[in-house]
């Protein structure tokens, strides 16, 4: 048991670390592609497939699915509070309050397609609001440091051990909802709120809000497909999808702010 957590626990760093370089190494084209993909549910569901039955997997990728409207709420806390707080206190009172957002998210009826209409049809309305606010969105020049990836990295490793040996023995549906824990943003939000101040953070933060419709669709098409398709063929359609998403999605903003388009 332990040497599994460990290898749990080392693969999936190892994976948001290497990903987490390449996104700033290869540059906003492909950089941008490979920061919507699922780099914590990827590795927490790979594992899962290969230990549980399908109907547990796609009764997790819903919990899952249904924990992004928490991941949405954790994003509009942050922005409204980080104006007035400093970065422990917005970061910390934007996770607390995912966990009640969550807990009422994972109780929604409908299944998947309902979910999916929901998200979409809340989604405009908070970019709609992070539009009101008139951020500010300063580029800044944001070099590696290893101390946050290997941070992150642990972190993400911890939730996946978490989710998928700790909490899988209780439900699948709180499995997947622990995995959909945002320490992605989380991180990047307290980093960039220390180093660069409040208005970097905020912009950033409102700004991943449209990418999180990679990781919706990953989880989506996961929830559809776990139960009736192989773990790999699974797997496949759901990464498939995420990338596709965040490439339309990088394709479309181009496109917005190209030349021609301003």
């Amino acid at each position: 048991m332990l040497t599994l957590l460990l290898v749990k626990w080392l693969s999936t760093a190892l994976v948001v670390i290497g990903v987490s370089v390449a996104v700033v190494r290869l540059g906003p084209r492909l950089g941008g592609v490979l920061a919507g993909t699922p780099i914590v549910l990827g590795p927490g569901y790979f594992f899962m497939l290969g230990e549980q039955p399908g109907a547990f997997v796609a009764e997790a990728a819903l919990g899952s699915l249904h924990a992004m409207f928490a991941t949405l709420a954790f994003c509009l806390a942050y922005v409204l509070l980080a104006g007035r707080q400093g970065a422990l206190a917005a970061v910390a009172l934007a996770a607390v309050l995912w966990l009640p957002v969550a807990a009422l998210a994972a109780v929604l009826p409908g299944g998947t397609g309902l979910a999916l209409v929901l998200f979409i049809a809340c989604l405009p309305l908070a970019m709609r609001l992070m539009r009101a606010l008139g951020l500010s969105r300063t580029a800044v020049s944001a070099p590696l440091v290893w101390a946050d990836l290997l941070i992150r990295g642990t972190l993400a490793g911890g939730i996946v051990c978490l989710a998928t040996v700790v909490l899988a023995d209780i439900a699948p549906a709180l499995s997947g909802v622990a995995l959909s824990f945002p320490i992605g943003m989380l991180t990047i939000a307290l980093t960039l709120h220390q180093r660069y101040g409040a208005e970097v953070a905020r912009a950033t933060l409102a700004d991943t809000q449209l990418g999180m419709l990679s990781l919706v669709a990953f989880s989506a098409v996961l929830a559809a497909t776990a139960a009736h398709l192989s773990p790999v063929l699974s797997f496949g359609l759901a990464l498939a999808a995420s990338l596709g998403t965040s490439s339309a999605l990088w394709a479309w903003q181009r496109r917005l702010h190209s030349p021609r388009h301003s």
